[in-house]
């Protein structure tokens, strides 16, 4: 994980920008987005891929796309809002990561989810995807019945192989500045 994750604070703020503009393209033209309604995907902070141009472009151009954000609750458990408009419907959360008020927003059921795209610190080819180590995606993921599982990361954070254990999700696809893997 420490190593995924240097790799990734390695790039500069530059490079970050760019890849992750590519990052967003790439979603963007998928098959799987563009059939997707509710569409769970993350405020990014220390580094992970920014997904700012996905999420101005999506609801402004489709306007039946709906953006969900993760709520991290208690411990190791995970909500899905829909945040309200206001001015306060967003606040710093538990990790300093920017979340949902969940009092101005809506719950999203899991099943009701088409597509979920999570932050990684990193990944290799079988699909494993390595958290923050909190738990939060693992406990959250096997509701989400109906959503194909996305990961983005940089291709720096490539890893030979992430120790997986059962209760480690495997992604249906990940995707750098390189392509769908």
């Amino acid at each position: 994980r420490s190593a995924a994750i240097h790799a990734r604070n390695s790039l500069t703020e530059e490079e970050r920008t760019l890849k992750s503009a590519e990052i967003c393209r790439i979603i963007s033209e998928l098959p799987e987005y563009r059939s997707s309604t509710n569409i769970m995907i993350y405020k990014w902070t220390r580094g992970e891929v920014k997904l700012d141009e996905l999420e101005e472009g999506g609801a402004f151009y489709d306007a039946r796309k709906v953006f969900l954000y993760p709520l991290c609750i208690d411990t190791g458990k995970m909500l899905a809002i829909r945040p309200g408009t206001d001015e306060d419907a967003w606040a710093p959360g538990a990790f300093g990561i920017k979340e949902p008020v969940k009092e101005k927003g809506q719950v999203a059921a899991p099943e009701e989810i088409d597509l979920i795209i999570c932050p990684l610190s990193g990944f290799d080819d079988n699909l494993n995807r390595l958290g923050m180590g909190g738990g939060y995606y693992d406990r959250f993921l096997p509701m989400c019945r109906n959503a194909i599982k996305t990961g983005v990361a940089f291709d720096v954070q490539q890893l030979l192989k992430v120790p997986a254990g059962p209760f480690d999700i495997k992604m249906d696809m990940i995707i750098t500045e390189s392509g769908i893997k």
